[in-house]
């Protein structure tokens, strides 16, 4: 059986470092970017099963980049949880057609909950 595939879009290397340390002892393979305006290009070079997507990053932003992914027929189905410590992420969220969300600081069991919901679905 082939490995579960988990990209991270985060800018805060703490935050990157631990959530790819907890994933890959839970048995997926993880790749991380620092910046989400090739989204496409990384999503197309990795085929993630999944992606956390982090509200604040560099060029273009959350929003933006899950938005470039959901509208994009080869890709738009690939789930998408929404990571920020901002106070309305659930509207963020929703206008960026994330499949789910967690607010920072999140709970590890909570996160990785979601991930293997979705990823099942």
């Amino acid at each position: 059986m082939s490995k579960k595939k988990i990209l991270i879009f985060d800018d805060d290397t703490v935050i990157l470092e631990v959530i790819t340390i907890i994933f890959e002892e839970g048995g997926y393979e993880v790749e991380i970017s620092e910046t989400s305006h090739d989204i496409i290009d990384k999503v197309s070079a990795f085929r993630p099963d999944i992606i956390l997507m982090d509200n604040w990053i560099p060029n273009i932003g959350g929003v933006e980049a899950t938005r470039l992914l959901k509208n994009h027929e080869e890709f738009s189905k690939i789930p998408v949880i929404y990571v920020t410590a901002n106070n309305d992420i659930a509207a963020l969220a929703a206008s960026a057609k994330a499949d789910d969300y967690v607010a920072k600081p999140f709970n590890l069991e909570d996160l990785e909950e979601k991930v293997a919901r979705l990823v099942q679905n």
